[in-house]
């Protein structure tokens, strides 16, 4: 990784060109980096990663009527482009929304990769009701702990996992089962539920299979896919989601940070020269809430 100067982006008809005031660090961005996700697609070189956006609109390509210079957005880029670790980013029209107010940059740029994905992983793909009951693991991380929050929200049951130092933040966040991974097997407390939302795949995955009800359903957020025959040799079902860039649930997720009802957890904010630093520190895997780089 290596922190110069770039070109400053030249947004197409359909495109919007972003100020960057802070975007957020990703494990994808890390693996993207890494080499990990060549089997879906490779990269142009030199690349810029980076797949959160909050700032400011700069300039409108000629086909975009729904925003202008000055609107303060944020959003999820679309991963295959020239990513948001810049001063600048062209995204397209429909893959942005108005930012939360009551939010500064730091704290939006936090929200959408992440807040997509909890939102859709909960309630497209597992399509939750009031009441059901969810099992989150890695409930303190950065899908997770916006997952509890809007679980909560919508009436839910939580179960999370986390390490014994993350129980409290667990509680904090309205988990109503908070489980200690490190002393508890969260198989021996949790029965009968109507979906998991799981990011570690392997043993974890594995083991998950036999918390859910029959006709329960195991939503991955990692690959590689859950197995179908798994899924069937329990009884339940089985799938894998990548979050979209829904501008309607940006902006349900804006009007519940406005509203209080949910609040990113910021774990630590870099400058953008010190990206580098910012990949060392999510690589350990043990991040509550997010890293955010400050660009402004």
């Amino acid at each position: 990784m290596v922190y110069e100067d770039a070109p400053k982006p030249v947004p197409d008809p359909g495109d919007v060109l972003v100020k960057v005031h802070a975007t957020s660090v990703n494990p994808i961005d890390w693996k993207g980096r890494a080499g990990y996700l060549k089997m879906l697609s490779e990269y142009p070189m030199p690349f810029i990663v980076g797949w959160d956006v909050s700032g400011v609109v700069e300039s409108v390509g000629k086909d975009v009527t729904q925003w202008k210079p000055g609107d303060e957005v944020y959003g999820r880029p679309d991963i295959w482009r020239q990513g948001a670790y810049a001063e600048y980013v062209a995204v397209r029209a429909g893959e942005i929304a108005r930012k939360p107010k009551n939010l500064d940059h730091v704290h939006c740029a936090a929200l959408p990769l992440v807040g997509l994905t909890a939102w859709q992983a909960l309630f497209e793909a597992a399509d939750l009701k009031p009441g059901q009951k969810v099992l989150i693991h890695a409930a303190a991380g950065g899908v997770g702990h916006l997952a509890v929050q809007f679980a909560k929200v919508k009436g839910l049951y939580v179960a999370g996992t986390a390490s014994g130092r993350n129980q409290d933040f667990l509680k904090q966040l309205g988990c109503d089962l908070p489980i200690n991974y490190e002393t508890t097997r969260f198989e021996d407390v949790v029965q009968d539920f109507d979906a998991v939302i799981e990011s570690m795949g392997g043993e974890i995955r594995n083991r998950s299979w036999k918390v859910l009800k029959k006709g329960g359903i195991l939503v991955a957020l990692i690959g590689p896919p859950a197995s179908e025959d798994d899924a069937k040799a329990h009884g339940v079902r089985a799938t894998i989601i990548w979050a979209q860039s829904k501008p309607e649930h940006l902006d349900e997720i804006a009007r519940l940070a406005d509203a209080g009802q949910v609040h990113p957890e910021i774990a630590a904010v870099f400058p953008l020269r010190e990206a580098a630093k910012a990949h060392e520190l999510i690589q350990t895997e043990h991040v509550r809430g997010k890293i955010v780089l400050q660009v402004i």
